[in-house]
């Protein structure tokens, strides 16, 4: 099978130029944070329309996806939903160092499906007439890990900590809010929106001063540093198609 050599055209390049080869499809396999699973999938589609390739998802907190390359699952290309572990995957080795970039920025947001509990200043945190709150994992989540920073910097943490229930993963924390087995929580913006508006209920968004920054790496693990299609990838997501889709799901770019 002939392949095309994209290393020398996968960095400074534009995804225009990469596909204009004509090469066999090869598949890519490709770890997400589960915040960006869904934006992923809109890009994946029209990846595979443009390219030929295919693309084969595994979705997760960003932690675990981290622990699964360590042990070498066979992962490459990481969308992680922060930059520790990118950058910690290639000081291993594990990673190219050159591959490493930020493609979003995301928005922490306090949401329920009921629109009257969550008022515009998230006021609700402060009146402790809910059952629980949820979160994602805070030590595998970087979600998680904002929404302790946001809730330390109300000075509300010690007064919800009882009430918090933690999923895995900021997915599997939508899922508990949107299915009532949890009233409200924390969540990614991403995770509300369609077609730029909140789905259904409420949702506030929690002032971007009151946690880090979270800007979500991508890179390229060295298992596929020889695969077309994980190259190819990593171009694609520099078109200007691909950011304006990242923008409407609900992320900045950074």
């Amino acid at each position: 099978m002939i392949k095309c050599n994209f290393k020398a055209l996968l960095f400074g390049l534009s995804a225009l130029s990469v596909f204009s080869f004509s090469c066999a499809a090869d598949t890519v396999q490709v770890a997400v944070a589960a915040n960006f699973y869904k934006p992923l999938q809109q890009i994946a589609q029209q990846f595979e329309q443009d390219t030929q390739h295919q693309v084969q998802i595994s979705v997760g907190s960003t932690g675990k996806l981290f622990a699964q390359i360590i042990n070498g699952a066979p992962f490459e290309v990481f969308f992680a939903a922060d930059q520790a572990r990118p950058s910690l995957l290639v000081n291993q080795g594990l990673a190219v160092a050159a591959s490493q970039r930020s493609y979003a920025q995301g928005q922490l947001v306090l949401w329920s499906p009921n629109a009257s509990l969550v008022d515009q200043q998230g006021k609700v945190l402060s009146t402790n007439t809910f059952k629980h709150l949820a979160i994602c994992n805070p030590k595998t989540a970087p979600y998680g890990a904002a929404a302790v920073q946001a809730l330390e910097q109300l000075g509300l943490y010690s007064q919800v900590q009882a009430k918090l229930v933690e999923g895995q993963s900021v997915a599997q924390t939508f899922q508990q809010i949107s299915s009532g087995a949890v009233e409200l929580g924390f969540v990614a913006l991403s995770q509300v929106l369609v077609n730029g508006e909140v789905r259904e209920g409420a949702a506030w968004m929690v002032p971007k001063e009151l946690y880090s920054p979270i800007k979500q790496d991508v890179v390229l693990l060295t298992k596929g540093k020889d695969n077309p299609a994980a190259l190819a990838l990593m171009a694609y997501l520099q078109t200007d198609s691909t950011q304006e889709l990242i923008s409407a799901a609900g992320y900045s770019i950074p």
